[in-house]
Order: structure tokens, then C-alpha cells, then sequence
């Protein structure tokens, strides 16, 4: 059995790793670290954990993760940096669910972050945690920065539009939205229910930190210059995520081919969903569940192509990829602990 550690187990990409993580076969846990709620049990403040997590909160200096086989971050930004050096040497595989290791470039991290990296000689050694593009890389990995939400969305979507070299890099466009699950669990006026509610805003326009992220992984992909306008929403709901994505033609190709091509690039991942051409994915197809689901589009037969993406945020965009993540590292069957099927109604 894997024995698995999380730091930071009282935010939502927390508990959704308990849920996960709870009834994985390979995995005992051993490990979950909270210093404001020491001693807490943890399905006192998370009851559809009881009976499946007997564990109860520990301070970091109680929790013995050095111990562990793997430890997870659910945690802040700069978190991981300060822990993970310590854990590594002990032997311990790292899974980072927040940004300290997703960006190659330390300048870049600093500037859109506003803190101080302070491991930047582990910034080469993690591998981005995106398993249908790197996974390879992630099997032999023991520092994983795992990706984010809304990158994870794109980057599927675009992928085999790049790689095919059939748009234009330096024109891609992403419209997304998210629930409200994504900005995390604290009190902030912005997304109490009373403010959120009934209303639908557009937020980071002029930079969003997945920006930079999206751009260098995309740009991995292709040899022109990819240059993204990206604009993330906030809609009045929980969970779920949905990238509406535009890039323009640059040769000729059929509908038919289009598809195809997609097809064959997903027809052997368990969690990507090519949906008919045409079709209209719901982020209620994907509520609790691992899988993102993606339809091409083209408006009158035009240069446009448009993918419609979904996912749940917490899962497939943070939690559910982590676990695959865990999965590839042990060398265990990738799916293991992830087969659920999505919530409908």
C-alpha cells in the first residue's frame, strides 16, 4: 500500500483528495496536516468522509511525513517551496497542487506571484503533471507540479490543433468560466453566496496568472510564437469549468478530418471524451468525475474552429489529475481510484 500524506487538508482540492483518496485499492492514509485544526477529526468537518476517514488533523510538525511514499499540497502558493526540498531528500515523491514548480522560469513565477521562490533548484527537476501530454515524463517523476484548472482545459483543447500544425499560434483565443469552488475555501466578499449569486463577471482580463502557465506549455508544441488572449469568468455555480476555445484555420481540412483527428488523439485516454462534431458538452456531465469532455465546432464551414471544453475544476482540474499523477509514479493502472461516473441531476 502507498502511504499518502496531505498538507493543507481542509480546503476544497483537500477534501476532494480524502474523497478520492479514501476508497483508492493502493492507498493507506497516513498523513493530514492542519495546524489551525490539530486534532480535529477530519469527518467532523467533512461528514461524507465518516466512515471512510478515521484520520483527525495534525499540526506539521506531528505528522511524520517523512514518512510517507508520497505527500500532496492542497495548499497556498510558497507552501510546497518551503517543505518539499526536506521531503525529497528523505526519499518522500512530492505532488504540488498549487503553482511553485509550474512555471520553468523563476523571473516569470516571481513576477505574476508576487513571492520569492525559494527552491528554484528543484524548478528543473519537477515535471508537469498534465498525463494525456507528459506521461512518460511523470512516471519517472518524484516532483510533480500539478496543473492548473483552467490551463488543463486549454491545453487538450488546442493540443492536437498545434501539433497538426492546421491554426495559428499567435491567434488563439480562450473564453472560460468557472464555479466558484475555484477560487478556493475562505472568506472573501467576492464569492460569498449573496454576491455571487444570480450574476456572471469576467475577472482577470488584463493578466491571469494560468496565462503564462498556458503559453509555455502550448508553446512546447509548436515552432511559431503562440500568443493566447485568455479570459477567465466566474459563474454562480459550484463546481465545474467550461473553455470555449477559437483558433483560426490556416489550412484546408474537412469537418470529418477535423474529428478524426481528435479521435485519434484521445481514442486511448480514459478521461478525455471526444464528443460528436457539433455536440454542446454540459459541466454537469462532469460534476464529481475525472473525465473532460470536448466538441469541435465550425461556424458556416469557416476558418474558425471552436472546442468546447468541460471538466469538473476540483477533479480532472486539480484533485482527480493528481491522483492519476500518484498512479503513473507507483506505476499503478492509471485509472485506479478515479472510475467515478459523473453526478446527474
Amino acid at each position: 500500500m502507498i502511504k499518502v500524506g496531505i498538507v493543507g487538508g481542509t480546503g476544497y482540492t483537500g477534501v476532494e483528495l480524502l474523497r478520492l483518496l479514501a476508497t483508492h485499492p493502493d492507498v493507506e492514509l497516513t498523513a493530514i496536516t492542519s495546524r489551525k485544526e490539530d486534532g480535529l477529526p477530519v469527518a467532523d468537518m467533512y461528514p461524507s468522509l465518516r466512515g471512510h476517514v478515521t484520520l483527525a488533523f495534525s499540526s506539521p510538525d506531528k505528522a511524520n511525513l517523512e514518512q510517507c511514499d508520497v505527500v500532496f499540497f492542497a495548499t497556498p502558493h510558497g507552501v510546497a517551496m518551503a517543505q518539499a526540498p526536506a521531503l525529497l531528500a528523505a526519499g518522500v515523491k512530492v505532488i504540488d497542487l498549487a503553482a511553485d514548480f509550474r512555471l520553468k522560469d523563476q523571473a516569470s513565477f516571481e513576477q505574476w506571484y508576487k513571492i520569492p521562490h525559494t527552491a528554484p533548484e528543484l524548478i528543473e527537476q519537477a515535471v508537469y503533471g498534465l498525463p494525456e501530454l507528459n506521461r512518460e515524463d511523470i512516471k519517472n517523476a518524484t516532483l510533480i507540479a500539478n496543473p492548473g484548472c483552467y490551463p488543463t482545459t486549454m491545453q487538450l483543447g488546442f493540443y492536437p490543433l498545434l501539433k497538426a500544425g492546421l491554426v495559428n499560434a499567435g491567434s488563439l483565443i480562450a473564453d472560460c468560466k468557472s464555479g466558484v469552488s475555484g477560487a478556493g475555501r475562505k472568506a472573501e466578499i467576492g464569492i460569498l453566496f449573496s454576491e455571487s449569486s444570480d450574476s456572471f463577471k469576467a475577472y482577470g482580463v488584463s493578466g491571469h496568472r494560468h496565462l503564462p502557465e498556458t503559453t509555455a506549455q502550448l508553446q512546447r508544441f509548436t515552432e511559431e510564437k503562440v500568443a493566447l488572449t485568455f479570459t477567465p469568468h466566474l459563474v454562480p455555480m459550484i463546481r465545474g469549468m467550461h473553455s470555449t476555445l477559437y483558433a483560426q484555420l490556416n489550412k484546408d481540412i474537412s469537418n470529418e478530418a477535423l474529428q478524426a483527428l481528435f479521435e485519434e488523439q484521445y481514442k486511448d485516454e480514459a478521461f478525455v471524451d471526444v464528443m460528436p462534431f457539433g455536440s454542446h458538452p454540459e459541466t454537469r456531465s462532469t460534476r464529481g468525475s475525472n473525465v473532460l469532455r470536448l466538441a469541435l465546432h465550425r461556424p458556416e464551414g469557416g476558418n474558425t474552429v471552436i472546442v468546447l471544453v468541460v471538466q469538473d475544476n476540483l477533479v480532472k482540474g486539480a484533485s482527480g489529475q493528481a491522483v492519476q499523477c500518484m498512479n503513473l509514479m507507483f506505476g499503478l493502472q492509471e485509472t485506479a481510484g478515479l472510475r467515478h461516473i459523473a453526478l446527474m441531476p
